[in-house]
Parts: structure tokens; C-alpha cells; sequence
């Protein structure tokens, strides 16, 4: 890989564009609070990567491989700790209406 201006663009932008991630990364590991994503985007994300991926592998190696495979990385990343860490009462609905009491319940008298 020749080091011309181009590249070397390429490599600081690959760099701020991954460092920008990664507090998002920290943070979404750190409190498995992911309630602020939405499944959609994240899903969405993986799809676009996945099919980027042949246009990107496909050309010369370069800072645009290994930036892309820090988005691949990352957008899985994201929707695995999405998927893992969602709360019980948006996996099975059923069993957390049952597992919160109500009022009533609280105070001994059920209708």
C-alpha cells in the first residue's frame, strides 16, 4: 500500500470514524442500557453492512477494509447486546404482567 495523500486520508479518517464508536461501544457494554436504539436501525445497519461488504472486499486493501470491518463488528456487536440484554417484559409480555404486582395486591385485596 503506497502511502499517497489519499491513503493516508483514508487511515486518519478511518481512525476518527472508530474512535467515534467506541464511547458508544463502552457505554452500551458497560450498562447494557440499549433502550434508547431501536431494533429496526440496528437490524437495518447489518443488513447494509452485509451487502456493502461485497463492494468493499472487492476493492484493493486499504483503510476502507479495515474501517467497514470495524462497522461490521460493531452494528453485530450492537445487535447481539440489543438483543441479550432487552428487558424480560419485551421478550415475553405475558410473564411480566404476572410478575408486577398490582396496587390491590400491594395492599392484601384483590378485586
Amino acid at each position: 500500500m503506497e502511502a499517497t495523500l489519499p491513503v493516508l486520508a483514508g487511515m486518519v479518517s478511518t481512525a476518527v470514524f472508530a474512535g467515534s464508536m467506541l464511547p458508544m461501544l463502552r457505554k452500551a457494554l458497560r450498562t447494557r442500557e440499549l433502550s434508547s436504539y431501536s431494533l429496526g436501525n440496528i437490524a437495518l445497519a447489518n443488513v447494509g453492512n452485509a451487502v456493502h461488504s461485497i463492494y468493499v472486499f472487492n476493492l484493493p486493501p486499504g483503510p476502507i477494509w479495515f474501517l467497514h470491518a470495524f462497522y461490521v463488528v460493531s452494528s453485530a456487536l450492537m445487535l447481539y447486546w440489543y438483543v441479550r440484554y432487552r428487558p424480560v417484559h419485551l421478550v415475553r409480555p405475558w410473564t411480566a404482567a404476572r410478575a408486577v404486582p398490582t396496587a390491590a395486591a400491594a395492599r392484601g385485596t384483590q378485586p
